[in-house]
């Protein structure tokens, strides 16, 4: 463990994080029209609830405050899983544009408290082993070291659940449709800070993703999905 690291595990030791404290957003994008599930894996069934249930759940129990739900495709079959007053559910018109724009229609979402929110953290909808711990790892190491963007390492990559600071809103609002969060981390990618999250590889976008979460509900080891 090197100092910095020794330092940061102090840091969030000593943090006295509370969710009625929280500055920070979760936007969870939920727009897309699973073409290659070929269903709306937003309503795959997953540990009692829908796989987006699942995960509106874990943003809910986080620190995390306001939790936003993008729709897009398939919103009107959806809009009942997150249809709750907890949750702000923006619908995204252009969600066929691409990923940037459900992002901008989360970031936009924010303007009622735009002021109020220090950081955003963008999420998606299908990685299954997401959990309130690591969401809450992404707020505590954005306090304890000060970085303005801390993202999600796993596969040799950096990636969501991915938290940026207020500076970064109005360029994560205008992205290209095509473009993901990915674009803003490796521009900046001195300014960014990351924690492991080794299960965040795994998302699901096709019916063998989804029958090997089956199977791993039934007790199959995880290295299956690898």
């Amino acid at each position: 463990m090197t100092l910095d690291s020794l330092n940061y595990e102090m840091k969030i030791t000593h943090s006295q994080l509370k969710p009625t404290e929280s500055n920070i957003a979760i936007i969870i994008l939920a727009a897309g029209a699973s073409t290659r599930m070929g269903k709306p894996k937003q309503l795959l069934p997953y540990q009692g609830c829908s796989l987006l249930r699942h995960t509106i759940e874990k943003a809910m129990a986080s620190v995390c405050k306001p939790v936003v739900v993008v729709l897009g495709a398939n919103a009107q079959q959806i809009y009942s899983e997150v249809n709750q007053p907890s949750v702000t559910v923006v619908e995204n018109p252009d969600w066929n544009l691409g990923m940037g724009s459900s992002i901008r229609s989360g970031i936009l979402s924010l303007g009622s408290c735009y002021e109020t929110i220090d950081a955003a953290v963008i999420t998606v909808c299908d990685q299954p082993f997401i959990s309130p711990e690591i969401i809450n790892h992404l707020v505590a190491a954005y306090h304890a070291t000060g970085k303005p963007i801390v993202a999600c390492q796993y596969a040799d990559t950096l990636g969501v659940p991915v938290l940026f600071k207020h500076r970064f809103f109005s360029e994560l609002a205008t992205l290209d449709e095509t473009v993901g969060a990915k674009k803003i981390i490796n521009k900046y990618y001195n300014e960014v800070f990351s924690i492991s999250f080794p299960l965040g590889v795994i998302d699901i976008d096709t019916p063998r993703d989804y029958q090997k979460l089956e199977k791993n509900q039934e007790g199959q080891e995880l290295r299956s999905f690898i």
